[in-house]
């Protein structure tokens, strides 16, 4: 068997270093039990498909004969792709940052036999430079550690272990009501850019979670500069070159504080939470700009995101050719070539593009300087773009990593679902069904669901993150298209994760199911990272789906969820936007019922209202309505052409019968 055994892994991740001079090993009990018996640590290795650092360090050493060449004497060596094993990358990660370090990819951390960390940092440099140690010599050093000075090892490990297990025990309850939720609100708005949107300084990430309680906070309250903070951020990263203006879709990052220099990976999350974002800031300005891009991001998506099967893929990569960007930037000659003299500096102007060039000598497209662009120049320009996109196709593409993410799968189909409900676009709400169909005929084993496929196979058992967003892509689904099976299917993902991952002692969920391979610790988190918290987008599900099924015990369990973890979200408010937003879902929800021959006129109006807080129920006739629902008793007064009632806070409205009575009436019974 060859030394290096990543050969025969799905993970394009992991398929990239499989010609590396270095014996990798995948992550299993294998490895580690090779390295109790040599009595050498591990070095445990965590990136993604996607990420430039990890390509800059695998090329400096991991390509390296003479470094791999120490690495194999010394360790032994384990590769893992974070976006499939999020768990192990959870629990390293957390490690590293007990040891006072700040996290980041690629992740290299250092093992016993037995998987317990003990040191780590992230890139390291082949050479020591600007005050970071030289790869080589943090391995020999280590190694010398490890083996001459066993007590300072088991000090390390031991106290991280300690700290580990604490933070996966979140303590304590404090009550959050909407007065709560409106100061953490202005507290995060005093945080925001003024100039150039997103949270103050660089780099910048779009902040999904945050700018979601600002909207929020905006319906709460009336206060419309919430909502300007975060339309205005929107707006500047629309016309950023941290958006791609000739094919669509969103970058991970900005390097700099003007979203002017992305990082230029592009990842199915980032994308599927913009996607949101953008709907609710068109429904509610419409703004051309912001159902362009949502437009240019699906149009993207179905282009060059779809797998046979249906599903999306997980990313596409920043580097090409060796370089970061390089599918992505153009110099002016370049432009020329492709639009001619005249159209190309016409481009120009609107574009940014200089002889000089915006970044490195080339120009990455943006429109921060353009202003407002009439009709009648976004018209001509329109095929300018489809020219040159059509060009940059020929170029070398950035890798693709193809492998299916159920969780993040599941976050772009509920907002494909509810974007497409609210803005009218049914090409939408079918693509969302066709991954849906794609996730579940791929991934699922009976009720269990898998985490990630890719070349026929599934990694089992799913995670909790992934069992979440399925759900709420299904409830998104359901309310879009008052199609059973995916509600169905909503109410099954949340029962296994109540069966297979629960902590009883916080009511919380842990990120593993009980029958999964054991780990260090059982990792269980409450902080957004990239996404969403999973506990978080499990207490919203939840929430929904008591009201769409009439089932208190769900309710109850969401309760139990943010009761848990309220310590936590009062502590730092910046790290748990997600958990603060289902806080305000639980207060606010509101379910719009309807039924009769003019109930699905009735529900489409609902559904072109805001989803952060409400629900879309359709019922026939009354005993459609489960027993315990607000509206059962309201619905022996509606009239036989049928109606909608509106139910907040244990309230329901008489009938309403028109579909544009249905928004002012949402507004004034929350009044």
């Amino acid at each position: 068997m060859t030394e290096n055994r990543l050969g025969s892994e799905t993970s394009p991740y992991l398929l990239q270093h499989q010609d590396n001079p270095v014996h990798w090993w995948p992550w299993g009990p294998e490895a580690f039990a090779e390295a109790r018996r040599t009595g050498k640590p591990v070095l445990l290795s965590v990136g993604y498909a996607a990420c430039h650092w990890c390509h800059v360090m695998a090329h400096e050493s991991f390509e390296n004969p003479l470094v791999a060449g120490v690495m194999n004497d010394l360790f032994v060596n384990i590769k893992v792709d974070r976006e499939e094993r999020p768990d192990v990358d959870q629990i390293y990660m957390a490690a590293l940052q007990q040891l006072g370090e700040q996290g980041g990819w690629p992740l290299t951390m250092f093992l016993d036999g037995d998987a317990k960390p003990f040191w780590g940092g992230t890139y390291f440099p082949p050479n020591a430079s600007y005050g970071r140690p030289g790869f080589t010599a943090v391995l020999q050093q280590v190694s010398e550690v490890y083996r001459e000075t066993p007590e300072k090892i088991a000090h390390n490990r031991d106290a991280i272990l300690e700290r580990l297990e604490k933070a996966a025990r979140p303590q304590g309850e404090v009550v959050i009501g909407l007065a709560e939720l409106d100061r953490a609100a202005q507290q995060i708005a005093g945080l925001f850019d003024k100039a150039n949107g997103g949270l103050r300084g660089a780099p910048k990430f779009p902040q999904t979670g945050l700018m979601e309680m600002l909207w929020r906070a905006g319906e709460r309250t009336g206060d419309e500069k919430l909502k300007a903070i975060c339309a205005f951020t929107l707006n500047r990263m629309c016309e950023g070159g941290i958006y791609d203006h000739l094919g669509g879709g969103f970058s991970r990052y900005s390097v700099d504080e003007y979203w002017l220099v992305p990082h230029f990976e592009k990842m199915l999350y980032d994308n599927a939470l913009l996607l949101e974002l953008l709907a609710l800031a068109h429904q509610e300005t419409g703004d051309p700009l912001f159902l362009a891009r949502a437009r240019e991001t699906v149009d993207w998506l179905e282009r060059e995101m779809l797998t046979d099967g249906g599903a999306f893929c997980a990313s596409l990569d920043a580097d090409s050719e060796g370089h970061e960007g390089k599918f992505y930037v153009w110099t002016k000659a370049q432009i020329d070539e492709v639009l001619g003299a005249e159209d190309a500096d016409y481009f120009a102007q609107f574009y940014d593009v200089t002889p000089g060039g915006n970044w490195e000598a080339a120009t990455i497209l943006n429109r921060t300087k353009a202003g407002d662009v009439a009709d009648a120049d976004e018209a001509r320009l329109a095929p300018m773009r489809e020219k040159l996109l059509a060009a940059r196709a020929n170029r070398v593409r950035p890798g693709l990593d193809d492998k299916v993410l159920a969780d993040w799968n599941g976050l772009m189909i509920g907002a494909l679902a509810r974007a497409g409900a609210l803005l009218n676009e049914p090409a939408w709400i079918a693509l969302a069904e066709r991954a849906f169909t794609g996730v579940v005929d791929l991934m699922s084993e009976g009720d269990r669901l898998g985490h990630s496929y890719r070349s026929g196979r599934t990694l089992f058992p799913g995670l909790a993150s992934d069992l979440a967003a399925m759900a709420r892509a299904g409830i998104a689904l359901h309310e879009a298209t008052g199609a059973g099976e995916p509600l169905n299917r909503a109410v099954a993902f949340l029962t296994v994760l109540e069966r297979h991952h629960l902590d009883s002692a916080s009511g919380a969920y842990f990120l593993t199911a009980d029958d999964a391979d054991a780990l260090v610790v059982r990792p269980l988190s409450t902080m957004d990272e990239a996404q969403p918290n999973y506990n978080a987008v499990a207490a919203d599900a939840l929430v929904r789906l008591s009201a769409l099924v009439g089932d208190d015990a769900l309710r109850a369990r969401a309760d139990r969820i943010l009761r848990g973890l309220s310590a936590a979200a009062a502590g730092n408010a910046l790290a748990h936007g997600a958990l603060l937003n289902a806080i305000d879902t639980r207060l606010r929800l509101a379910e719009i019922v309807t039924t009769g021959a003019a109930g699905e006129a009735l529900a489409q109006a609902g559904l072109r209202l805001s989803f952060l807080a409400r629900v879309v129920i359709r019922a026939a006739a009354a005993d459609d309505l489960p027993a315990g629902s607000l509206a059962r008793a309201r619905m022996e007064s509606a009239p036989p052409s049928g109606a909608a009632f509106i139910c907040v806070e244990g309230r329901c409205t008489l009938p309403i019968t028109e579909p544009e009575a249905i928004g002012p009436a949402l507004q004034a019974a929350r009044a």
